[in-house]
């Protein structure tokens, strides 16, 4: 398995949080086809002191990214455009919550085919100030149609060498050039 981290400059070992135990509701492995320990993930995040799991894919086909555009009305990081991402729910492992994410932002449904040993992440505040961590898999479009939530308002396929041009975040933009060196 690989795994890029990018650590929070501040970040401190912590208790586990009462909110992520409750997501520990799966077994003690859990390993996808592709050879990523989820348990595994979970658990660094724990001991972590991370309050807040959130899920992101890099959709790519022909060496470009699916990137979205967040609705200008949204209360949180307003327009900027971002890869399909969202909270873990209560319950809720990362892989379920990365089906449902994807079910919800770009209208997929059905089994995803992560990319082989492929992931990611990064730390932040979120916008209620918990520790926050962003697991990012990569998986590949096979041309499935893109369909938006009312959370977004565009899609377009942004080749890397391009980041300059987009208004993806400093996290997102290392995110993608991890996959790309991957």
């Amino acid at each position: 398995m690989r795994l890029h981290r990018h650590r929070d400059q501040h970040a401190r070992p912590g208790p586990q949080h009462p909110r992520l135990a409750a997501r520990r509701d799966y077994p003690a492995s859990v390993t996808t086809a592709s050879g990523l320990d989820i348990h595994q993930l979970h658990a660094d995040a724990d001991r972590d002191g991370i309050t807040k799991l959130v899920v992101g894919a890099i959709v790519h086909t022909d060496g470009q990214v699916l990137i979205l555009r967040r609705s200008a009305e949204d209360t949180f990081m307003a327009g900027i455009e971002e890869l399909p991402s969202g909270g873990v729910e209560p319950g809720e492992n990362l892989l379920t919550a990365l089906e449902r994410e994807l079910a919800e932002e770009i209208g997929w449904t059905g089994p995803l085919t992560l990319d082989p040993g492929f992931v990611t992440h990064f730390d932040y505040i979120s916008g209620s100030g918990r520790k926050a961590r962003q697991y990012t898999f990569g998986l590949a479009h096979h041309g499935r149609p893109i369909v938006l939530s009312t959370e977004h308002t565009a899609h377009r396929w942004l080749h890397p060498a391009d980041l300059t041009d987009s208004d993806v975040t400093d996290e997102t933009a290392q995110v993608i050039r991890d996959w790309t060196a991957a």
